[in-house]
């Protein structure tokens, strides 16, 4: 059941200018059809991110071609007012171009955190406020409440399609200008809404993976942005050890098993890459786990400060860094240099530098988001340290 504090899918009863944004999905066309149906005014805004010319009949993206003509005939049948905005050069600095640079740099990025976080909480909310909006709603499964200092965030109804993972970095200020329609419902209820309003994306796929990735292919997108980026370089064994040549790092990602291209006897997987060296380290999987994680750019939601909440020991709290596994038992604390530090209870394989680690008052649906913040180091293993130790 949802906590009481959490809103109802369609608000207050009060009617309300609110712009929606319109990705050309059944979520987002939901959402503008329920508020709509409600007596809201309701304004459809449909951001054109990158080259519609590439991504045309592309499926399963968003923000580009065939989607931004769903988004105009989902209005059309809304009978809603509806703008494409071009934010493809705002989209290429602030998402493409980071994206770029932290993969060059060895971590492990999150650009739908960070598209989230400058273009449509930041941008999009600021042109909503232009038209005299109240509100900014969107389609993502997330819930906002209120807590003792204002806005909350919560996890959705539906833990499969939960997207509080990729909105921890949403601020408090910004949270009160937010709306989330559809975080108490179920997908399949969603789209049924979609039948029942008789809308032609009803059956329409999900997005899958970043939407401005040709093909799944990484690399093509990093060579383009930052050319002469992909730089051949040596894989090493954690033991110093070279077994073979890499044609980029970028190519390869930490916990990476199968396409190393390298023969051994036992089962290696990428440890870390190394861009300061161009490296690529390999090894047993036990050497992946990693219990303690130091954060920056942290985002505090819960009540009161992060400094508060950590007084007197550290703040327990729940933990994920994959939006796909479930929140873990974890402490947080903050040492004399500033350092926020978290400290996993079971440990995770694979955590990586560029990677988010969200933080949840508990491991329960409907939990509240406390914030996150985007992973700077994460230990290694006691006996990976000794090895890299120098003699």
């Amino acid at each position: 059941m949802a906590s009481p504090s959490l809103e109802t899918p369609i608000g207050d009863g009060r009617k309300k200018r609110v712009v929606v944004a319109m990705s050309g999905g059944v979520d987002s066309s939901v959402v503008a059809g329920l508020l709509a149906q409600s007596g809201h005014e309701v304004i459809g805004i449909t951001l054109q991110l990158y080259d519609h010319g590439e991504a045309a009949g592309r499926k399963g993206a968003c923000c580009a071609g065939q989607d931004v003509q769903d988004a105009r005939r989902v209005a059309q049948k809304l009978d809603i007012p509806h703008y494409v905005l071009d934010y493809e050069k705002r989209f290429s600095d602030a998402v493409m171009k980071s994206f770029a640079e932290s993969y060059v740099a060895g971590e492990t990025p999150i650009p739908c955190v960070t598209c989230n976080q400058t273009i449509k909480f930041h941008d999009l909310l600021g042109t909503a406020r232009e038209l005299g909006a109240d509100l900014l709603a969107t389609g993502h499964y997330v819930q906002r409440g209120q807590g003792r200092d204002g806005p909350a965030l919560f996890r959705a109804s539906d833990v499969e399609r939960d997207q509080s993972y990729f909105l921890f970095a949403t601020t408090r200020e910004q949270l009160a200008s937010l709306w989330f329609p559809l975080g108490g419902m179920l997908k399949p209820d969603v789209r049924a809404l979609a039948c029942d309003l008789g809308l032609i994306v009803a059956d329409k796929p999900d997005s899958q993976d970043i939407c401005f990735v040709q093909k799944g292919r990484y690399s093509d997108v990093i060579e383009r942005l930052k050319p002469g980026a992909l730089r051949a370089g040596d894989i090493v064994h954690v033991d110093g050890r070279r077994l073979g040549r890499h044609d980029g790092i970028v190519n390869y990602t930490i916990g990476q098993r199968r396409g190393l291209g390298i023969a051994s006897a036992e089962p290696l997987y990428v440890l870390s890459l190394d861009a300061q060296r161009n490296e690529v380290v390999v090894g047993p999987r036990d050497f992946l786990r990693t219990h303690t994680l130091v954060l920056r750019n942290v985002n505090w939601l819960g009540d009161g400060t992060l400094a508060d909440a950590v007084a007197g020991g550290g703040a327990e709290v729940y933990a994920r860094i994959r939006s796909s596994q479930a929140p873990q038992p974890a402490t947080v604390t903050i040492g004399d240099d500033g350092a926020v530090t978290v400290t996993l209870r079971d440990g995770e394989h694979g955590a990586a530098a560029g990677q988010a680690c969200v933080l949840y008052a508990d491991g329960t649906t409907d939990s509240r988001v406390l914030g996150g913040g985007w992973i700077a180091q994460a230990t290694k293993a006691d006996k990976m340290a000794r090895l890299e130790s120098p003699a």
